[in-house]
């Protein structure tokens, strides 16, 4: 498999923070994307990041950071905030075959981490694409502003090593794949599945769960087309807003 360039992986990143403004998945100038590029000529680890204070609606591939694994900016200008450094790099280290991480405070996800035992139910089909695939961290460990919210992070994930998804209690959601395309698409489905659940739940009536040997077979069905539709869906979205 070819690697992406950096080029391309700067486009991607720029268009998918855009993307994420324009299904308001941002909360103001916070939250952050980030992708591990491979290591640089010294054999040190590097990461695309959005720089603090760039609204997501306006980032271009330029204004992205190029980073060490210390969070040392090596190429552009700008401020790499803390909570995205503690946490991006604590989520690229605790699993590598996340090549992209995604950490948003979307309102419907984020809207389940703030309910007693929140979890996403597998009562539509939508839910069964995430299944066996996420993981919930129900400590609240603050703003993420030192390097101890970044380690418990990555003690979860090194403990559930197949999840993609993490639910942070009080918090938000972090989202990884192995390409943006298919990180974004899961970040949209995923707001989707919460939304449709939060509806539901809102009538005031018990979900209707779905068998688990339904639920099995549907996870089964996502993962066989989830790469090529993630992939067609990012380009579709890209195309239409001319980016």
């Amino acid at each position: 498999m070819t690697t992406p360039s950096t080029t391309s992986q700067r486009r991607d990143l720029a268009a998918a923070l855009r993307l994420a403004a324009k299904f308001e998945l941002n909360e103001g100038i916070c939250n952050h994307f980030s992708v591990a590029l491979p290591d640089g000529p010294d054999g040190r680890p590097r990461y695309l990041i959005n720089p603090y204070g760039v609204h997501w609606s306006e980032m271009k591939p330029s204004d992205l950071l190029l980073i060490d694994e210390r969070g040392q900016v090596l190429e552009g200008e700008g401020e790499v905030e803390a909570t995205a450094r503690n946490i991006h790099i604590a989520a690229h280290k605790a699993n590598p075959r996340h090549v992209a991480v995604l950490h948003v405070h979307m309102p419907y996800a984020t809207a389940l981490t703030m309910v007693e035992g929140g979890r996403l139910e597998m009562a539509h089909q939508t839910a069964c694409r995430f299944h066996g695939r996420t993981l919930y961290v129900d400590h609240f460990g603050g703003l993420a502003l030192d390097e101890s919210e970044g380690e418990a992070i990555v003690a979860a994930n090194r403990a559930e090593a197949g999840a993609d998804i993490t639910f942070l209690a009080h918090h938000g959601v972090t989202i990884g794949g192995p390409s943006v395309a298919v990180a974004f698409d899961d970040l949209y489905f995923l707001e989707r599945a919460c939304r449709q659940q939060v509806l539901a739940m809102s009538t005031g009536r018990p979900l209707k769960l779905i068998p688990q040997p339904e639920i099995e077979a549907t996870a089964r069905e996502w993962r066989q087309v989830l790469v090529h539709q993630s992939e067609k869906h990012f380009e579709a979205l890209m195309r239409i807003e001319g980016l």
